[in-house]
């Protein structure tokens, strides 16, 4: 049960060359773990000797190593002729005990594997009297007080105690149901069998006819002594006894079947109390934690590990209740299915103790007092000497964030963003707004500014949420939130003005300094003039006062709304900039940006209007008919051609608002409205039913309703020069960065700006006008201007980033974080000294004669273009028959480099700003959506994505961990002695009323029992041996270690040749010998004397 394999698999340097490319396309990368792909069926420890034998549901065998850091597999034994159904390795042995679907049982040597001569078969295990196959052995173990006696469990309800010297049966017990587990009382005189009708059966050992006693545990006790009704199987049972109480009866199944829809149960019987505790998930097996590893002895049993189907569960035994220990490992990462994913290395030392602390008052109450029972191990030397954190996003909409420092991965804090939405009860209250089906709260994109622990996440519902960090808990009375409608279709006689009437860009809850334009129609208008659906969002705002507890807490809910019967197109791309106090977002219908400290929307535009006159695609509108909406509204002159880009833009808190048409063009317009009605009404039902379609497409695979992950494979081809209407007019926004640069070639100083990709591979910039810091930030509007196209590449723009002249990352501006939620008097007093100006960043210092470089990855091919000038200083075509799904600039070693991801497995990184090839290695082929939604890269040469839905695995293509990656480890094996046996006690050694033991050796070994079939089992050595040194080896130890390896093989193999010539030599004397005999014998005889 691994949920985060923290495996740092090294890449080595590539070359780019054509040849290694075709080679390693051919070749997968070795070196890998070995991985099982058959279902596990059990395991089974040695004590004490750092071996783990494991069973697979195809009848192979393998003994792992886990004294070595990386566990290894040594031995493997394959059966070919028999199905193994039971395995059973007693305290201190090396023979292990496997049964087999035939009714036989087979006994291993654990430690050379190899299968011993004696066999115990079936047709002697049972009476000769017995007409009809006993079944598969479904139990083995040996009697506590006497190793020599074997109990074997039979399917059909057959119990047989052997004696494994006499090789025959002592006692055969018989029951009517069939069995599904056996356990020992601690002296061995009684037993007891879980069956399948919900029975629990107590046998004495010398009482074979009948049990001593029938327990049902959960069925109920009819009237006149009749049987109690049948119940659900009992799956497994463990009769653990105390000093100085009842024993403890536990187990799994056994419920009623009037108990419809009840979650999965483990019973806990200790005298005449029965406690029922449910599970979240189906029980896949327990185990009883004892204070004595000897069997023979009081259990004194004090917790039970239950293995679940996505979790591991620990119960205290020890107090009233049974409660929970609460568990310090990351099993939790599926608790709901991760829908994104995002690495952040090298954070704020100060930002995991502060996640910490707000997540450690989330912590449930009921758990035990004390501290998780298991231990072992030791935890590896390689914590990071920086801060890591992981965000997980789920599809129930809630985000996680986990400190990756160390080996382990611990969670930190969860946010739930479903909180500030109302939820329906029950399916026929959901509201018919929604666009999924399920997982409507699912989260898509994160983004996060550690510095100044903003967080902005989009969700399935095109819904933004923005979130500060505070350490105090508040109550919001009314949650600020805005409603957007962004269109696609335009008008080109009307400007695009009038597809968002200010009623809509009006905040609700928000506090604005100036007064608000009065709206002629509420913004949660249900339909359009034709009965559709029109101006409400996919969900709808908790209208009540909420709690937030200390940590992320609710500024701004941000819903983009149905338009005209037709749902909002999911998010593509979100930023967000602390410093300037804005988020942006974009879809496949244009972009967005939002003031979130005055709770006003700034820029509302579709994709087409962002290139203004000089549209390189001269799209059409897709409709000639104007947008609908509701009559009243603010409409803009028809005559009015082309707006000022200032004017359109304005916070509305500047208090201009767009004038009002007279009464007999509303007439008009109405009229025009009323014939267009029906001939659009069939129209519009298909586009709706289309369009719920592509957003089933889009969605992630964990959340498709019943679509075929291949249909959404990624072998379609993408190009800029797509001329295709439909492509061009769906130009989607797909990234988005916030810098202080120079949008302009005649700029002398770089200012803030906002740059804009799209899917078609345009690069788009759009000046900002920030107003002062302090309170005129609050006052006075900021007023944002496209600029129009900067340039071009090939395929979707996937990544953007800012370099100075010395090859320098220029992060983003951002205002450090501090508690907002303190009493008004000091806010008051810090502002004037801590809050800085909101243009200030790290570039605003360099000189006006200095340049910047722009970093823009696509799809196909990277860019750095020199500012202000806007030439194309280096260009590279990272790949000609694939595509890039994720493109980072991270810093490594002191450097800077543009790190890729290709979907035919290469990861390939490429120097800044030169784009020289550093690496090229094929790791991982793209064989499900999941690696494409999760994988990112990080500084210091991280990278992570989630390899299944339950494991994130962790990667570098830093020389430098790969050389640290054998101390990072940790070691499964800690040597720990042995316990005392208990004190057997005068009278007992004197009349022997004591444990039995037995020479296994002596009757197992092959001296006595012979040899087993070579039919019968395949032994496989396994790569443990030499492959353990490799895999121990690292740096220059490991080095080292390779070399004497390969020092020893070559001394081995010249003494192999010396014998070898040494033997030829001695041959060829002999056969020299021979014929000389054979000459002088023959030589003088005649040829009809032969």
């Amino acid at each position: 049960m691994r949920k985060f394999k923290k495996v740092l698999d090294g890449l080595t340097a590539g070359s780019s060359s054509a040849s290694q490319q075709q080679q390693q396309q051919q070749h997968p990368p070795g070196n890998r773990e070995p991985e099982i792909q058959e279902t596990l069926q059990s395991e089974h420890f040695q004590l004490c000797k750092g071996a783990l034998v494991s069973v697979l549901a195809d009848d192979t065998l393998h003994l792992w190593n886990l004294r070595q850091k990386r566990p290894a597999i040594l031995h493997s034994l394959k059966f070919c002729r028999e199905r193994v159904t039971f395995c059973h390795l007693p305290f201190q042995s090396k023979w292990l005990y496997v049964g087999t679907e035939r009714g036989n049982i087979h006994i291993v040597n654990v430690e050379s594997f190899t299968l011993s001569g004696y066999v115990i078969m079936w047709n002697k295990a049972i009476e000769l009297s017995s007409k009809s196959h006993p079944g598969p052995v479904v139990h083995i173990s040996d009697n506590p007080m006497d190793e020599g006696k074997l109990l074997i469990g039979f399917e059909s309800g057959t119990v047989v105690l052997w004696d494994l010297k006499s090789k025959k049966a002592d006692y055969r017990y018989t029951y009517d149901e069939a069995i599904h587990s056996v356990a020992w009382h601690h002296e061995g005189k009684q037993f007891i069998c879980s069956h399948s009708d919900g029975t629990l059966t107590i046998w004495n050992v010398r009482s074979p006819a009948k049990p001593v006693q029938t327990i049902t545990p959960h069925g109920k006790q009819l009237k006149d002594g009749k049987k109690p009704e049948p119940c659900k199987p009992i799956l497994k049972v463990e009769f653990k006894t105390t000093r100085s109480g009842e024993p403890f009866i536990i187990l799994s199944g056994g419920l009623s079947y009037d108990t419809v829809g009840r979650r999965p149960c483990l019973t806990v019987m200790h005298g005449k109390s029965t406690a029922v505790l449910e599970m979240d998930y189906p029980i896949v097996d327990f185990l009883t934690l004892c204070e004595t590893p000897y069997p023979n002895d009081f259990q004194e049993p004090y917790a039970v590990v239950v293995l679940l189907e996505k979790d591991l569960v620990l119960i205290d035994l020890a107090q009233n209740g049974y409660p929970i220990f609460e568990n310090p490992y990351p099993l939790s990462i599926h608790e709901s299915p991760v829908t994104c994913c995002e690495y952040f290395a090298d954070c704020p030392v100060d930002l995991i103790p502060a996640l910490y602390s707000v997540g450690a008052r989330q912590k449930r109450q009921g758990y035990s007092k004390k501290e998780w029972p298991i231990n072992g191990g030791n935890w590896g030397l390689g914590a990071q000497s920086y801060p890591e954190i992981i965000i997980t996003g789920h599809a129930d909409g809630s985000v996680k964030f986990w400190d990756a420092s160390a080996i382990t991965l611990q969670v930190l804090y969860k946010l739930k963003t479903s909180k500030v939405f109302e939820k329906s009860r029950n399916k026929d209250d959901r509201p018919n707004t929604d666009i999924v089906d399920e997982d409507p709260y699912a989260i898509q994109i994160i983004s996060w500014c550690p510095e100044s622990r903003m967080l902005c996440i989009a969700g399935v519902s095109a819904h933004v949420i923005i979130y500060r960090f505070s350490k105090q808990e508040v109550i919001t009375e009314v949650i600020p939130m805005l409603e957007v409608r962004l269109l696609y279709e335009i008008n080109d006689v009307e400007s695009p003005e009038s597809e968002q009437p200010p009623p809509l860009s009006t905040p609700v809850g928000g506090s604005n300094p100036q007064p608000i334009p009065p709206q002629s129609h509420p913004s949660t208008s249900s339909s359009s003039s034709d009965g559709l659906r029109d101006n409400v969002p996919c969900l709808k705002v908790k209208n009540s006062p909420l709690k937030q507890s200390p940590g992320y807490q609710t500024e701004l809910v941000i819903q983009l709304v149905w338009v005209g019967g037709e749902p909002p197109q999911q998010i593509t791309s979100l930023a967000v900039n602390s410093s300037y106090g804005l988020v942006v977002f974009g879809n496949c219908n244009g972009i967005a940006m939002i003031d979130y400290l005055q709770k006003a929307v700034l820029l509302n535009l579709g994709t087409i209007e962002l290139y203004g006159s000089n549209d390189p695609y001269r799209r059409e509108p897709r409709s000639p008919r104007k947008s609908r909406q509701p009559s009243g509204a603010g409409l803009c002159d028809i005559n009015e051609g082309i707006v000022v880009p200032e004017d359109r833009c304005k916070s509305p808190t500047s208090g201009s608002s767009s004038p009002h048409n007279s009464d007999e063009e509303q007439k008009v317009n109405n009229f025009i409205e009323k014939v267009k009605t029906k001939s659009r009404k069939f129209s519009k039902m298909v586009a709706s039913d289309i369009a719920k379609m592509s957003r089933k497409l889009s969605l992630p695979t964990d959340l498709k309703p019943d679509l075929d992950v291949k249909d959404n494979s990624f072998s379609r081809s993408r190009s800029s020069s797509v001329t295709s209407i439909d492509k061009e007019s769906r130009e989607a926004i797909s990234a988005l960065h916030f810098c202080e640069t120079f949008t302009r070639k005649a700029d002398s100083s770089p200012s803030p700006s906002l740059w804009v990709g799209t899917t078609l591979g345009t690069v788009l910039v759009i000046a900002l006008n920030l107003p002062p810091g302090a309170e005129q930030r609050l006052l006075q509007p900021v007023i944002v201007s496209p600029s129009g196209t900067i340039l071009r590449l090939k395929g979707a723009v996937l990544r953007m980033a800012f370099l100075d002249t010395t090859g320098c990352l220029l992060p983003p501006a951002y205002e450090p974080w501090k508690e907002h939620n303190v009493p008004e008097e000091k806010d008051e007093k810090e502002k004037l000294k801590k809050r800085r100006p909101v243009s200030v960043s790290p570039s605003s210092s360099q000189e006006i004669s200095e340049n910047q470089y722009a970093v823009i990855c696509s799809e196909k091919q990277a860019k750095v273009i020199s500012l202000p000038t806007q030439n194309c200083a280096y260009k590279q075509n990272i790949t000609e028959t694939s595509f890039v799904l994720r493109g980072d600039i991270v810093a490594l070693n002191n450097s800077i480099c543009l790190a890729c991801f290709c979907a035919n497995g290469h990861i390939m990184t490429f120097s800044l700003p030169s784009l020289r090839p550093l690496l090229d290695v094929y790791y991982l082929p793209l064989t499900n959506m999941r690696i494409a939604r999760t994988f990112c890269f990080t500084n210091n040469g991280q990278a992570l994505y989630l390899v299944s839905p339950t494991e994130i695995q962790r990667l570098t293509y830093s020389q430098e961990t790969c050389e640290n990656l054998q101390e990072m480890l940790g070691e499964l094996f800690t040597p720990v002695e042995t316990p005392e046996a208990p004190n057997r006690g005068f009278f007992k050694g004197l009349f022997g009323g004591g444990a039995q033991s037995l020479d296994r050796e002596e009757l197992f070994g092959e001296s006595s029992s012979g040899k087993a079939s070579r039919s019968l089992a395949q032994h496989i050595p396994g790569p443990g041996g030499i492959e353990g040194v490799k895999g121990a080896a690292s740096g220059v130890v490991g080095e080292l270690a390779r070399a004497r390896l390969a020092l020893d093989e070559r001394g081995q193999k010249l003494g192999d040749l010396e014998e070898r010539t040494a033997a030829m030599l001695s041959s060829a004397d002999s056969f020299s010998k021979h014929a000389h005999e054979m000459m002088l014998k023959y030589k003088d005889k005649k040829w009809y004397q032969f």
